[in-house]
């Protein structure tokens, strides 16, 4: 069963393997990171577990059985209660209820363990997967995602409130 992990520093390698992995995949559907994300890999990587030490951010990863990442759901922005949620998933699990099963997970997470109230996620119109996630999780759409939002793309902005 896979497991919801909170990042470290040796998680770099599954993780790298991971993007490298599904860069076509989540280019066709989201903007690609571009060379110089793996260029300087260990440099970012490192930054995002500075953040995530200061409170700022809280990265996870899904881990398989074999120590392989089938996914990334990081919440950035810790302020106020209120986070934003980005995800992806690895080609080989896509439709399987990965992600949804994750994505409930991380807002009980969000929740228990950083004191979370609201998460909002921003989609493309034409990522009607992640829009798929997003709905059967409890989120609603509260407005429009401008291309500054999306990596160039409109899409709407979701939220989700987590008080019971």
């Amino acid at each position: 069963m896979p497991e919801l992990k909170l990042l470290h520093v040796g998680h770099a390698p599954a993780v790298l393997a991971f993007e490298l992995a599904n860069r076509s995949y989540f280019a066709a559907s989201i903007p690609d990171r571009g060379d110089d994300f793996f260029d300087q890999f260990t440099n970012r990587y490192d930054a995002s577990l500075a953040e995530q030490e200061a409170g700022i951010c809280a990265f996870y990863v899904l881990v398989a059985e074999d120590g392989s990442v089938l996914g990334r759901f990081n919440l950035y922005d810790l302020e106020n209660g209120t986070a934003r949620l980005g995800y992806r998933v690895a080609e080989r699990v896509a439709g399987r209820g990965v992600a949804t099963t994750a994505v409930r997970e991380l807002c009980r997470t969000a929740t228990a363990r950083h004191g979370l109230r609201t998460l909002r996620a921003a989609t493309s119109h034409d990522n009607a997967a992640s829009q798929k996630v997003l709905t059967k999780t409890g989120f609603v759409p509260v407005g429009p995602a401008t291309p500054a939002d999306l990596g160039g793309k409109s899409g709407t902005w979701y939220e989700r409130d987590l008080q019971p």
